[in-house]
């Protein structure tokens, strides 16, 4: 009786996808609303000559109100490390939250962290690469209210896993109710308007012919004139990028809906049911101020 084998098969991983720059803010290491695990997918898909961090990677300011540093935050840092030290370049420019850091600028090996960045296309156009905080007159004149603000939208944030833990029950896509509230508030839409025109206005001192920011967790690519502006989003709401192809062609990226989101506590469910509730029978901006109040009468602290 003569025997067959089967021959082996190897499963490769896929070929990670080579740009030559890829921009990436605003992950918020530290909080329970930081998109840790689309970001992990987004390194693991693409391979980049250097990467710019553009500010608020670690969410200093939360993690002084609680201490919260799961395995995926401590992944993301060490997937970048392990691209420094295969030889993608990697420039950090600190942002508000992570203002601290701006203390240890220099050199260390394969990672410069510096306050601000000039960038050059591969077609020879040039960028200033800056977080975009120093334009924002709240966070550099009233600092309390930047960080009642910052509180106030955290806990928007929270109930984002949440609402779309139902979407997916319906075979709903993602949908983040911060990122809806604040495109609908015309206060809101009138700074995001106001911030992209400062950010161009500060950027023409330099001689440049675009900026690149982040900061306000709105993804963007505008044109003001003869200077184009740029926004790489976030990694809490958005979960987008920016990457530069290697014939200088720039263009958003998008972090995919995989990988394992942590999900809550069975008892806030109850707390989603009445936002949900709430929703469908009030504006948005109505809504926000509602979801706080329900968040009050139920004893829950967020996410």
């Amino acid at each position: 009786m003569t025997e067959t084998f089967a021959p082996a098969r190897f499963t490769f991983p896929p070929v990670p996808t080579r740009v030559r720059t890829a921009w990436i803010s605003d992950v918020h290491l530290g909080t329970r609303t930081s998109g840790a695990y689309r970001l992990l997918d987004f390194l693991r898909e693409y391979d980049f000559d250097t990467l710019y961090i553009v500010g608020d990677l670690i969410d200093i300011w939360q993690m002084r109100r609680s201490r919260y540093w799961p395995q995926q935050h401590n992944d993301v840092i060490q997937k970048i490390l392990r691209k420094a030290r295969k030889g993608t370049r990697v420039i950090y420019i600190p942002g508000n939250h992570d203002e601290m850091i701006s203390s240890f600028h220099g050199v260390y090996g394969a990672i410069t962290i510096k306050q601000h960045a000039i960038h050059r296309t591969a077609d020879g156009r040039r960028i200033l690469v800056i977080h975009g905080h120093e334009l924002d007159t709240v966070v550099q004149n009233v600092k309390w209210l930047a960080f009642l603000g910052d509180a106030g939208y955290q806990f928007l944030l929270s109930l984002n896993p949440l609402i779309n833990f139902f979407r997916r029950r319906f075979g709903l896509g993602y949908w983040s109710l911060s990122a809806y509230v604040k495109q609908r508030v015309k206060d809101a839409v009138s700074f995001i308007g106001k911030f992209e025109a400062a950010v161009v206005k500060y950027a023409e001192r330099y001689r440049v012919e675009a900026v690149l920011c982040g900061h306000i967790h709105s993804v963007s690519i505008r044109e003001f004139g003869s200077i184009t502006y740029y926004n790489c989003g976030d990694w809490v709401e958005t979960c987008s990028a920016l990457v530069e192809h290697f014939d200088g062609r720039i263009e958003i990226v998008r972090g995919r809906a995989t990988g394992k989101m942590p999900v809550g506590p069975t008892a806030k469910m109850a707390v989603l049911q009445r936002c949900l509730s709430e929703l469908g029978r009030e504006e948005p901006e109505q809504f926000a101020g509602r979801a706080a109040a329900i968040h009050l009468e139920t004893g829950n602290t967020g996410l």
